[in-house]
């Protein structure tokens, strides 16, 4: 029954503000575990609850309670908040507040508290005059508003469309937009559907050239954005102050004081609309800002968007435990809800091994630790889920061995502890900027060219472009084109003198194909995986999954084609998209 008060293990479940102020009535000590529904309590603290309340033995005075910030009004201001929150209450006050599961700070303050209240019920000590921590602001007004303004963000859907794409002002708009004080909250390149370009673009319908505006939209790529206003005062550049000063007095108004300048800030626009209207981008970038519509979009373009809150972050299995224990860490990290998108063995230089483990510099083992770390393979992974990077923390544990014993012994650090090193033979990245640094540096993007041949229907189509999606690529440039024989030279180039070349000039001329630059690590072995062999009969029993085993009809009408290697990719791509303005103009180093 929803509201029901029960126990899960030592603690309590508070989910309602009535169980909240009931909560506030206990009697001594109560260490409350602020969480968030999309990501649960913190579980790496509970065995340290579980051995205070076994050492310390004080039920009377000692109360351990989980709190869903979603369902209890009083705890607004912490919503959304990815870190862990314990906030200590003494007969009904809020004396401490701990951000972070920092197990020794959390059980010092337990013990010295618990230690307090057996004084003071022997009279030993009067009772201390602990200043109350307030949960919201002086201004509770203040206060209801971010706690609404988190509540119910208000966002945008924006295309950014193909024309703006094949000029590369695509990173340009997204800079600006985020330089005007919004945030984009998700994006993705991807080929619109013609319902949701109809869909979007409804107010339109009825104008002359629409149904010429939906193919268009329909066979080239636009990028999706959810953007949302930003809570913070956006600083003026050095530039724009400059700027304002030759429009502007120069001296202030007889008895006015001087204006600091830390103080100027931009304007803080409301409408992402009326900012591209302004900074004359509309032409390139579309925006619907009606709640209904958004919402509606929102489900239609990201269906998992209210729902999920997907990270990334690097992990690490250092040299010995990769060797020793892989498959067992593997397991546990599937168990745990966690996604390998990506890994691989690496062997660390000095420097690399010095930069992963500077937080041991300082300790009188770290040669050794180098030693090790350079000493053979360790096993890097990319591991996507929600609330990612704090899950994996917590599970990994602490950095050293020892206090991960004392304090986290059901944390991997202990479980797997090596004698010869005082290290966590794990590592997961420290913020979301870390692991992207990270994943950038361990699983440098590679490039490759891909085709759909005109054979492949708009239904599969869209098939092939959600498998795409689904295995990690991103869609850099795409263009339709008839790939006549001077087109098709440009890709084909190592079959040209070929018997069969003829025959595939033949299928190639039906009608345009779709021919992208495909991107992420190993791209080209993972495309060409997906893909499946070339005989499409010969796929249905080696690789039933493949693109070819499920939309190819015979060897040439086969539906994909791509590239075999590194040099030959790179070629075909300057050929085809010569003309364009690349997105990325750094050619990934060849894996």
């Amino acid at each position: 029954m929803a509201g029901k008060k029960r126990e899960i293990q030592l603690q309590t479940v508070i989910n309602s503000q009535s169980l909240w102020d009931e909560m506030l009535q206990n009697k001594g000590l109560t260490v409350i575990d602020v969480y968030q529904a999309w990501c649960g309590p913190c579980k790496a603290m509970q065995t340290l609850f579980r051995k205070l309340k076994n050492e310390l033995n004080e039920d009377e005075i000692l109360h351990f309670v989980v709190a869903e910030a979603d369902s209890v009004a009083a705890l607004q201001p912490f919503r959304d908040n990815c870190e862990p929150i314990f906030l200590f209450s003494v007969n009904g006050k809020i004396v401490s507040k701990i951000e972070g599961a920092n197990a020794p700070l959390v059980n010092k303050t337990i013990i010295n508290l618990v230690n307090d209240e057996k004084k003071i019920a022997a009279g030993e000590i009067v009772r201390p005059q602990y200043h109350e921590i307030g949960l919201v602001g002086s201004n509770a007004e203040v206060g209801r508003s971010a706690s609404k303004d988190t509540l119910d963000r208000i966002y945008s859907i924006a295309i950014i469309k193909p024309e703006a794409r094949n000029t590369g002002k695509t990173m340009e708009i997204k800079e600006n937009i985020v330089n005007a004080g919004f945030v984009i909250e998700a994006e993705d390149n991807r080929v619109l559907t013609e319902n949701q370009v109809r869909e979007f673009y409804s107010q339109i319908a009825e104008q002359p050239d629409f149904e010429e505006f939906v193919s268009l939209m329909t066979h080239s790529l636009s990028c999706v954005l959810v953007v949302s206003r930003s809570s913070e005062q956006v600083p003026l550049l050095e530039e724009e102050i400059i700027s304002k000063s030759e429009t502007e007095p120069q001296e202030p108004p007889e008895g006015q004081p001087e204006m600091d300048p830390s103080s100027l800030v931009k304007k803080k626009w409301d409408s992402l609309e009326e900012y591209l209207v302004k900074e004359n981008m509309h032409q390139f970038c579309d925006v619907e800002e009606d709640v209904d519509n958004v919402n509606k979009l929102i489900d239609i373009f990201f269906p998992d968007f209210k729902n999920m809150k997907l990270e990334k972050t690097l992990a690490f299995l250092r040299p010995d435990l990769f060797q020793e224990k892989k498959e067992d860490v593997l397991n546990i990290i599937k168990n745990e809800g966690f996604h390998i998108l990506m890994q691989r063995p690496v062997v660390l230089s000095e420097e690399e091994a010095r930069t992963l483990c500077k937080e041991y510099e300082n300790e009188n083992y770290f040669d050794k630790v180098i030693e090790n770390m350079t000493s053979g393979p360790s096993l890097a992974l990319v591991l996507v889920r929600e609330n990612c990077l704090q899950h994996w923390k917590e599970l990994i544990g602490p950095s050293t061995v020892g206090e991960a014993k004392q304090y986290f012994p059901d944390s991997l650090c202990a479980q797997f502890a090596m004698e010869n090193l005082p290290i966590n033979q794990l590592y997961g990245s420290d913020s979301p900027e870390a692991a992207e640094r990270e994943i950038q540096y361990f699983f440098p993007p590679q490039n490759t060219l891909a085709v759909i041949k005109p054979q492949a229907t708009h239904a599969q189509r869209e098939m092939i472009f959600s498998r795409i999606k689904e295995a990690g690529f991103d869609i850099i440039q795409m263009k339709e084109i008839l790939l006549t024989k001077e087109h098709a030279d440009k890709i084909y180039y190592k079959i040209a003198q070929k018997d069969f070349y003829n025959g595939v000039l033949e299928v190639l001329s039906e009608g345009p194909s779709l021919v992208m630059i495909l991107s992420k690590w190993n791209a080209i072995a993972d495309w060409r995986r997906l893909m499946g062999p070339t005989d499409p009969s010969e796929a249905k029993f080696l690789s039933p999954n493949s693109l070819r085993a499920q939309f190819g009809i015979n060897l040439l009408k086969n539906a994909v084609h791509g590239s075999s290697n590194a040099t030959e990719a790179m070629q075909s791509i300057n050929n085809i998209f010569e003309e364009v303005v690349p997105e990325n103009p750094e050619n990934p180093e060849e894996n």
